[in-house]
C-alpha cells in the first residue's frame, strides 16, 4: 500500500547523521525481537573527515580515504580492499561519503551508496546529491528502488526534478509488510505446488521469487527468499540423496517457455485464498532466553539482561520455559488506539509463542486513578479480543516493593532526600549530588519508616536511588523510588501513604511476575539503564527489554494528558466521543475491534519513531470490513419533498431494496421492503435549478432514477414565501422504465398516505483537528476543527430501520457507513457516521 508523501524541497547538503539515528536502529524482522546494534563510528572520525576535506578535487579526497572509512559503510573487507586499488572508484567513493555527510552507516545504506559511486561519477548524474539524500534518509532502501531511481534520473538528465514523480517511480513511501510477503509467497507456492512436488529442491527458486516480486516490486528481496526457503522446507521436509544430485540441464522448448511466462502472470493476479496468521509480523523464535546470557552497556545508554545460571534456572522452573509478557496500562484514563498496538504486541507475541500475557494495572499514582478506568480497561481488553492470563495490580506487590526498598537502603544504594522538585531538577542539570545523598544508612532507614507511618508531611521527603549523578542519561540521576501521598488508593485502600514511582516499581514487578519480554514504546528506551540498574542492585531476575515505535496518527492527539484535558474541559463529549481515537470512541462510532487489529497488523512493528500514519489508512481497514458486513438502507439527511403527479392518491408500491449487493435473487432475507408512494423525499443537494453536463441530479425538465424504483422527471418547482426557498418539486414517474437517466438518487417515501416517514437523528463526524500533527503546536487547542460534528435531527429513513438496535451497522446508500449510537431509544434512533464511502461524495453532485 502506498503511503502518500508530501512534496518537499530536496536538500543537497547533508548534515552528519547521528550514529543513533532511528534509521540505523531498526528491528531486524528475522531475529528474535533483537534490536539492531548502534552504528560503529570511525575512530577519530572527525580528523579523518577533515583530512578528506571538501574543497579539493576527488583525487585529493581519495588520497586520504582509509580502509576503515569503507568498512564503516558496512562494506565487507574484500570489497573495500578492491575499491581502494582502483583510484577512480576510491575518488568517487570519497566524493559520495562527503556528499552524504556521514562517517558510518547501516550496511544496507552503505551498499546502496557503493552502487551509486561505482556506477555514476559526480558529473555523470546531475541529481546525484538528491539520490544520496534519499538513500541516507532510508527513503530508498533496497536495490530495486535504487535501480528504478537511477533509471528515472538518467532519463531526466539536467532537467528540473519533479520529486512527486520521482518518488512514485522508485516506490518511496511504499510499505510492504512481512505479512504481505508471506501471504503472496503462500499464493505463489500454492499455484506452483504441482511443480514443487515433482521437482522438489530442484525447483527454480529464482522464478518463484520473481513471481512474488511482480506483486511487490519494492518488497524485501531477502525476506522473500527466506520465506520461500522456509516454506519449501516445511512442504518437502529434509533433503534426500536425490535432492543433492545436480540435475542435468536441458534446453527448454520455446512453447513451454511462453507457457511458463503466462502462468507467472496469472499467478500474480490470483487473490489470496488462505487466512493470514495475524501474528506473523513477529520474528521467528530462537532458543529461549539466549539473550539472557550477556550484558551490553554503552555510555550508560543501553543495557541488556544478564542473569546468573542460578537465577535463570529458577526463572525457567517457574515459567516452564514459556514466553511471559504483560500489558501494563496506568488506570488514569481510557485506552486509545496506541494501546491497541501495545495489546497486539504484548498479547499477540504471547499467543503466537503459546505463552501467557498478564493484564497488569500500573497503579502507583492514586491521585489520577479511578475505579471507572480500571473497569473500562478490563472491559475494552476483552472487546479487543484478548484474554489475560491473570489480572494483576502493581499495588498487589506494595509490601514486596517496600521490603526491597529497605534492602536497597541497607546496601547503601538509596537515601531519604528533602530536596523540592525544583531543587532536584536544578541539581540534576548541574550534575550535583543532593546534600542528603551521603547521610548515614541508619538515618535513612528511620526516616523511611517515618514516611511509611505518615509522620512526615507530603512533599517533605522522598526516597531516591543512589545511581550516577554524573551520567549523561538523566534517567540515572538518582531517580525517586518513593514519595508521600495522603490519598486513598482505588485498589489498595488507605493502607499506604507512600507510593512507589514507575521507575522503581515497573522493572521490579516485571521481575516478580517472571516476565520474559518487557515490551514498551521507544520513549522508554532511555530508562533501560535504570531498569537494569535496580534489578542488578537487588540481585533479581532480569527480563529482556525491547522498545518499538509508538503509534502516531494524523489529525488527533494521543497523549493521555491532552485527552484528559479535552474531556475535563468539555471540548468533546466524554472519553467515548466518536471523534476521539480512544477505543471507546471508536467503538461508539461503529468501528469493530477486528478492523482496528487489521489496521495494527498492516502497519507492522518497527523501531522508526518518526512516522505519522494518516488516519485515512485506518479508515481504509474500517471500510474494507463494513463493505462486507454492513447491510444497506436508504436515509435522506436534508429532505426535499417530491410529489409524483401521475401516481394515484393512496397507492403504495412495495419494492425490494437489496441489503447486500451480491444477494442471490431467491434469498428473501437479503432484501428489505421499500415503499414507493405519491410523495417521496430526496436530498436537497440532489436538485438544481440550473443543469450542467457534469451534474447527474434532478433539474427542471430533467430525469433521474430513484434507486430500486422508477425514473422521475421534474415538471414543476413550488416556491415558498421567499422566492429563493424551494418547498416542493413536482414530477412524473415512468412506470415502464423506458427512460434511462444517468443519475441515480436515494430517497425515502411516505410509508402510507398522510404518514410521515421514520424520523431519525444522524451525527456526522469529521477530523477533530485541522492540522495533521496538532501535538506539535503550542496552541494545539486552537487547532480544533469547529466543524468536526454535525447533528441532523430531521433525517428521514426507510421503515426497516425502525427496529435498529445498538450494535447494528448499515451502509446508508451514497452517504457512508453508520452505526446505532448509545443515545438511541426505541422512540428516537440515533446513528453515527462511522466513515464515508469515499471522499468524493458531494463534490459534483450524484453520479
Amino acid at each position: 500500500m502506498r503511503i502518500p508523501a508530501k512534496k518537499k524541497k530536496i536538500r543537497t547538503q547533508q548534515k552528519p547523521l547521528s550514529t543513533t539515528s532511528p534509521s540505523t536502529c531498526r528491528l531486524n524482522p528475522s531475529s528474535h525481537l533483537e534490536t539492531s546494534r548502534l552504528v560503529v563510528a570511525l575512530a577519530g572520525g572527525g580528523a579523518e573527515e577533515e583530512e578528506m576535506g571538501t574543497g579539493g578535487g576527488e583525487g585529493d579526497k581519495s588520497a586520504a580515504l582509509p580502509l576503515e572509512a569503507l568498512l564503516a559503510l558496512g562494506l565487507d573487507q574484500r570489497t573495500a580492499e578492491n575499491a581502494l586499488v582502483n583510484s577512480k572508484v576510491t575518488a568517487n567513493l570519497a566524493a559520495v561519503i562527503a556528499e552524504a555527510g556521514i562517517s558510518g552507516c547501516d550496511k544496507s545504506v552503505g551498499n546502496l551508496l557503493y552502487t551509486v559511486a561505482t556506477k555514476y561519477p559526480t558529473n555523470a548524474l546531475v541529481h546525484r546529491p538528491v539520490l544520496i539524500d534519499y538513500i541516507v534518509s532510508t527513503k530508498i532502501k533496497n536495490p530495486a528502488q535504487l535501480d528504478a531511481a537511477l533509471s528515472f534520473l538518467t532519463n531526466t538528465g539536467p532537467d528540473s526534478l519533479d520529486t512527486g514523480k520521482f518518488e512514485e517511480a522508485c516506490g518511496v513511501g511504499v510499505v510492504v509488510s512481512i505479512e504481505e510477503i508471506k501471504s503472496t509467497v503462500n499464493e505463489v507456492l500454492k499455484h506452483n505446488m504441482e511443480a514443487i512436488l515433482e521437482q522438489r529442491y530442484h525447483i527454480n527458486v529464482g522464478n518463484l521469487c520473481g513471481q512474488v516480486r511482480k506483486r511487490h516490486p519494492w518488497g524485501d528481496a531477502k525476506a522473500t527468499k527466506d520465506e520461500i526457503d522456509k516454506k519449501l522446507a516445511e512442504i518437502l521436509g529434509p533433503k534426500t540423496d536425490a535432492d543433492n544430485v545436480k540435475p542435468v540441464k536441458k534446453k527448454k522448448e520455446k512453447p513451454a517457455k511462453v507457457e511458463e511466462k503466462k502462468a507467472a502472470v496469472v499467478t500474480a493476479a490470483l487473490p489470496s485464498e488462505e487466512e493470514l496468521n495475524p501474528y506473523s509480523i513477529f520474528p521467528q523464535p530462537e532458543e529461549n532466553f539466549k539473550v539472557h546470557t550477556e550484558i551490553f552497556y554503552s555510555n550508560g545508554n543501553i543495557w541488556r539482561a544478564h542473569n546468573t545460571k542460578e537465577i535463570l534456572e529458577k526463572h525457567l522452573k517457574s515459567t516452564g520455559g514459556k514466553v511471559m509478557t504483560r500489558f501494563p496500562p496506568e488506570p488514569n484514563g481510557y485506552l486509545h488506539i496506541g494501546h491497541a498496538k501495545a495489546m497486539f504486541i504484548d498479547f499477540g507475541l504471547a499467543k503466537e509463542r503459546n505463552g501467557h500475557c498478564y493484564l497488569r494495572f500500573d497503579d502507583t499514582n492514586p491521585e489520577a486513578e479511578k475505579k471507572e478506568y480500571i473497569d473500562h480497561i478490563q472491559e475494552i481488553v476483552h472487546w479487543m479480543g484478548w484474554e489475560p492470563y491473570k489480572v494483576t495490580y502493581t499495588s498487589d506487590y506494595f509490601q514486596a516493593l517496600y521490603e526491597h526498598a529497605v534492602e536497597l537502603i541497607r546496601k547503601g544504594l538509596a537515601y531519604v532526600d528533602h530536596q523540592t522538585a525544583e531543587e532536584i531538577k536544578e541539581y540534576r542539570e548541574k550534575k550535583m549530588n543532593s546534600p542528603w545523598r551521603d547521610r548515614p544508612i541508619e538515618e535513612s532507614l528511620k526516616l523511611f519508616e517515618d514516611m511509611r507511618r505518615g509522620l512526615i508531611a507530603e512533599g517533605a521527603a522522598t526516597l531516591r536511588m543512589k545511581q550516577d549523578m554524573q551520567n549523561d542519561n538523566k534517567n540515572m540521576s538518582d531517580l525517586i523510588a518513593y514519595r508521600i501521598k495522603f490519598t486513598p488508593h482505588p485498589h489498595a485502600g488507605d493502607k499506604w501513604c507512600i507510593y512507589p514511582s514507575y521507575d522503581y516499581a515497573h522493572c521490579m514487578v516485571d521481575s516478580l511476575e517472571n516476565i520474559t519480554h518487557s515490551l514498551c514504546t521507544l520513549e522508554f528506551d532511555i530508562r533501560r539503564p535504570s531498569y537494569y540498574w535496580l534489578l542488578v542492585a537487588l540481585g533479581l531476575y532480569q527480563p529482556y527489554v525491547w522498545e518499538y515505535s509508538r503509534l502516531n496518527i494524523s489529525n488527533t492527539v494521543m497523549s493521555k494528558r491532552k485527552l484528559n484535558r479535552l474531556v475535563t474541559e468539555k471540548w468533546v463529549d466524554g472519553w467515548d466521543d466518536p471523534r476521539l481515537l480512544t477505543l471507546a470512541g471508536l467503538r461508539r462510532r461503529g468501528v469493530s475491534s477486528t478492523a482496528i487489529n487489521s489496521f495494527i497488523r498492516g502497519i507492522g512493528i518497527t523501531r522508526s519513531d518518526n512516522s505519522l500514519i494518516r488516519v485515512d489508512r485506518l479508515e481504509y481497514h474500517i471500510r474494507e470490513e463494513l463493505n462486507k458486513t454492513a447491510s444497506r438502507a436508504m436515509v435522506v439527511l436534508n429532505p426535499l419533498k417530491v410529489v409524483i403527479t401521475n401516481l394515484e392518491d393512496g397507492k403504495v408500491i412495495d419494492l425490494d431494496g437489496k441489503m447486500w449487493p451480491d444477494a442471490p435473487a431467491d434469498d428473501a432475507s437479503s432484501y428489505y421492503k421499500v415503499p414507493f408512494s405519491k410523495i417521496v423525499y430526496i436530498e436537497k443537494t440532489d436538485f438544481r435549478l440550473k443543469d450542467s453536463k457534469d451534474y447527474y441530479g434532478l433539474a427542471p425538465g430533467k430525469s433521474a432514477l430513484l434507486r430500486y424504483a422508477f425514473p422521475i422527471k421534474c415538471t414543476e418547482v413550488v416556491y415558498g414565501d421567499n422566492p429563493d426557498e424551494i418547498i416542493e418539486i413536482r414530477a412524473e414517474y415512468d412506470p415502464s422504465k423506458t427512460t434511462k437517466p444517468k443519475g441515480v438518487l436515494h430517497w425515502v417515501a411516505q410509508p402510507a398516505p398522510g404518514v410521515e416517514p421514520l424520523k431519525v437523528e444522524v451525527r456526522l463526524f469529521e477530523k477533530l483537528f485541522l492540522s495533521e500533527n496538532p501535538a506539535e503546536l503550542e496552541d494545539w487547542l486552537g487547532d480544533l476543527n469547529p466543524n468536526s460534528k454535525d447533528v441532523i435531527k430531521g433525517a428521514y429513513a426507510v421503515p426497516s430501520l425502525a427496529t435498529a438496535v445498538l450494535g447494528d451497522k448499515f451502509q446508508f446508500e451514497r452517504l457512508g457507513y453508520f452505526a446505532v449510537d448509545t443515545d438511541s431509544t426505541p422512540e428516537s434512533i440515533v446513528f453515527n457516521r462511522t466513515v464515508t464511502l469515499r471522499d468524493s461524495y458531494g463534490k459534483a453532485g450524484p453520479k
